[in-house]
């Protein structure tokens, strides 16, 4: 039977913009691996496929609260240890980073895990992170989808060129045959990469491949490449056309492979729908107006600091027009559309998610929701986003998922040791 796949997707004190105020927020242990070490020891314990960190190579607004704090590859090798099962997925810019680098801490990090790692291909966003790393903006957008699409052949390339068979471990004589170990020579448009290699081939092969993209390039290179894809879908039947529209794309390359697709999720749980109302509006009234318009123009490439909040959302560019993430804008633009909200509402809708699918209920309207979604081509799983670390994971955890085990659409145990074994897929040749 077909089988639900679930990450959690671990943002310091959770995905609200708030959540790092609430006063049982774990804001003072963001340095601290043993806080989300326990968190994937929980995610584990739930027996979902992964947890999933994201990265940013700005730092924003230090007052409005905490955006990144440890470098997740970093944070990875200590989460490695402290669980046995679960699917480790970290974020590494392919605008940024160079192959060689990529495929050697990826492959050390599947080697530590037991096959457990993947690798969320990002093209980077702002202008205020290509600052950091050289550039006077951030480069043109099929520039950079470009870039990544090379990226990825050279490192699977990287992971190729020591074989299965290399390893002998011959103590009177051989280390390895050298025969199994080949420089790649490649030398294209963005990368000059002879490898071979500095660490044998991982349990998994490759990594597994993580990818999420709204345009045209992005669903392109997530058809031709992704072994899994992250999504935003505000509701149903845009999840319906973006998992109709990728999974045509899929099909069309001739791979072969189901690759499947995962929209963010944010959930409220409560045994009464007033409570989980009460949940949600307890972390909206925290959050400050001024935080949530400096990240609103961040969202629409625009100042909205001066707009008035108790009036009609001002009438913004058409996405055609707009030259930065389009997955996040559009989404803004189909809020905007259905709702009609006033500015101050769309920041509420916005502060948990960014405009991500959010679920608002008792556990078994939640796990109805979610099941339609999942029989009606809406999704193959989610990546869990909850708005406050870690009590709504863990009422999602203790609530939602038991309903979802006793319908059959989500495991009890795991029944494989690699990520790859968790999502269904096939290691590499």
């Amino acid at each position: 039977m077909r089988q639900l796949h679930l990450n959690l997707f671990i943002y310091g004190c959770g995905h609200h913009a708030a959540a790092w105020r609430h006063p049982n927020s774990p804001v003072e242990r963001l340095g601290d691996a043993g806080y989300f070490e326990r968190l994937a020891q929980s995610a584990e314990r739930a027996k979902l496929d992964a947890v999933f960190f994201a990265d940013g190579q700005y730092t924003g607004s230090v007052e409005d609260g905490p955006k990144w704090f440890l470098e997740p590859i970093t944070l990875l090798s200590a989460l490695a240890r402290a669980t046995e099962k679960i699917g480790l997925i970290t974020t590494v810019s392919s605008t940024f980073q160079t192959p060689f680098n990529a495929a050697r801490m990826l492959s050390s990090l599947d080697h530590i895990s037991g096959g457990r790692i993947a690798w969320n291909v990002v093209t980077s966003m702002y202008d205020m992170e290509a600052r950091n790393h050289g550039y006077e903006s951030m480069p043109d957008h099929g520039w950079r989808y470009q870039r990544a699409a090379e990226f990825i052949e050279a490192a699977q390339k990287l992971w190729d060129s020591w074989s299965d068979r290399a390893l002998v471990l011959d103590r009177a004589g051989k280390y390895a045959e050298s025969a199994e170990v080949n420089p790649i020579n490649h030398h294209g448009e963005h990368f000059l990469v002879d490898g071979p290699l500095t660490i044998p081939r991982s349990p998994q092969g490759y990594p597994v491949l993580f990818q999420a993209g709204s345009s045209e390039q992005g669903r392109d290179t997530a058809a031709k490449y992704a072994e899994a894809i992250y999504a935003v879908a505000y509701d149903l039947p845009a999840a319906q056309a973006y998992y109709r529209d990728v999974k045509q794309r899929v099909r069309a390359t001739g791979r072969g492979v189901d690759v499947p697709i995962m929209p963010g999720l944010v959930t409220y749980v409560a045994s009464t729908h007033e409570e989980a109302l009460r949940k949600q509006r307890e972390l909206d009234e925290l959050l400050p107006s001024e935080a949530s318009l400096r990240q609103l123009s961040l969202f629409i490439n625009q100042d909205c600091l001066d707009w008035e909040l108790d009036a009609p959302v001002p009438v913004l560019p058409p996405l055609e027009e707009f030259a930065g993430p389009k997955g996040r804008y559009g989404t803004i633009l189909r809020i905007i559309e259905a709702e009609q909200p006033t500015l101050r509402q769309l920041l509420g809708r916005l502060a948990a998610g960014g405009g991500h699918c959010t679920m608002v209920g008792t556990p078994e309207a939640i796990a109805d929701k979610m099941e339609h979604w999942f029989c009606n081509e809406g999704a193959d799983g989610f990546n869990l986003m909850p708005p406050a670390l870690p009590d709504s994971f863990d009422d999602f955890a203790e609530q939602v998922i038991p309903i979802l085990q006793k319908r059959g659409i989500f495991r009890r145990e795991y029944t494989g040791n690699t990520l790859r074994e968790h999502l269904g897929l096939t290691r590499p040749a």
